[in-house]
């Protein structure tokens, strides 16, 4: 068994809900391959959310962000044993050394959609190809050579405006991603942020909303 297959069933029977493999572009990161894992989050605790997020949502938020930290570790701890480095970028994090510009290490959603994982939709979040929206990602880099294709998908989103319509910040603009499409075309992350920061404050501070997800089309029955 290849060491790539071996990876991901050790992160499959661990509770990750789906891995895929990459290679990074050139010049962004010193570890040329990456590995793109997926948590599924709970329909019914999203499900909940209505006009604001929930407490339950935003403990769920930390929650799932933790195991897939943790994921991410021991990953890289498997990899380490094999003879291979790794570099892990958390799941919620930004860096922001130029201010305060909502940009981390590495797109965990670029990531998973070069790994074959899904695509993007109008509301800016990873549409996982069988679990919608309702989905958080993180990424390894690492030396350990995978066999990948790197060809990203065209978006499953339908083109409608619910989430637009449903978010209170204003934040979605409404337009269409397509693969190389800058988050800023299509989405303000400042607005959503602000948005959170001034009405959500007694729900985890400001930290979550999650309406453009509880919304989504995508994540319906079909």
């Amino acid at each position: 068994m290849s060491i790539q297959q071996e990876i991901k069933d050790f992160l499959l029977e661990k509770g990750v809900a789906d891995v895929g493999f990459f290679r990074v572009d050139e010049g962004e990161e010193a570890l040329p391959y990456g590995i793109s894992i997926v948590a599924r989050l709970s329909e019914s605790i999203i499900d909940e959310i209505e006009d604001e997020p929930t407490h339950t949502y935003f403990n769920h938020y930390r929650n799932v962000n933790a195991f897939i930290d943790s994921m991410l570790l021991q990953a890289g701890m498997f990899l380490q044993r094999k003879g291979y480095k790794y570099i892990t970028v958390a799941a919620s994090q930004s860096i922001n050394k130029d201010g305060w510009n909502y940009v981390a290490r590495y797109s965990h959603k670029k990531g998973a959609c070069l790994a074959g994982l899904g695509s993007i939709g109008r509301n800016s979040l990873f549409l996982h190809k069988e679990y919608g929206s309702y989905v958080r990602l993180g990424t390894i880099f690492t030396d350990c050579p995978f066999e990948c294709d790197n060809i990203l998908a065209e978006s499953v989103c339908t083109g409608c405006d619910i989430c637009v319509k449903a978010c209170p910040a204003k934040a979605i603009k409404g337009g269409d991603w397509t693969p190389g499409t800058p988050r800023e075309a299509i989405f303000d992350p400042a607005a959503c942020s602000n948005y959170m920061k001034t009405k959500f404050q007694k729900i985890g501070r400001g930290a979550v909303c999650g309406i453009c997800m509880s919304v989504c089309p995508m994540n319906k029955p079909k």
